[in-house]
């Protein structure tokens, strides 16, 4: 039943993600036992053709609600089309409300979703492929009960 459920809810974010036209890129790594170890730092890599559009980039995360702190900190390197860094920060996610432990995101029974707005309002100089490093900076290895990581690159739909 509960593969069932997971299956159904996948199916659910494909149809809803198919009609997002501010979505350029997205995807999603599952981590090995659903643990996230130093040394697994996965690259994403996605092409920009429209140099004029501003955009946001996210980062999501899928993580069980065994997992033992209530944020996650993640540092990520941006690279430009010549290899040149664009961008690299170190960004805590908060995947649960620090006084009440009321995990965030969306989520079922013991499995939650969250995306998190990571760099906002980039202009990319040039067009070509950009591979955006994600790496966890956690004092634990593995990082326990982190399903999945990913990337989710939007144009920014807000006038600013």
């Amino acid at each position: 039943m509960h593969n069932f459920v997971r299956m159904w809810a996948a199916a659910l974010v494909l149809l809803l993600s198919a009609c997002d036209p501010a979505r350029v890129y997205e995807q999603n790594i599952d981590m090995p036992e659903g643990n996230w170890y130093v040394d697994n730092a996965p690259v994403f890599e996605f092409d920009i053709k429209d140099t004029t559009q501003v955009y946001d980039v996210y980062f999501n995360v899928r993580y069980n609600l065994k997992y033992d702190y209530y944020n996650l900190y993640l540092r990520h390197q941006l690279l430009g089309p010549d290899s040149t860094q664009v961008s690299s920060k170190l960004l805590e996610i908060l995947l649960m409300d620090s006084k009440t432990g009321k995990p965030l995101g969306d989520g079922s029974s013991d499995t939650y979703d969250l995306q998190a707005l990571a760099i906002d309002n980039i202009k990319f100089s040039r067009p070509g492929t950009y591979k955006l490093k994600l790496t966890q900076y956690m004092r634990r290895d593995p990082l326990l009960n982190i399903q999945a990581v990913g990337v989710r690159v939007a144009t920014n739909t807000t006038d600013k």
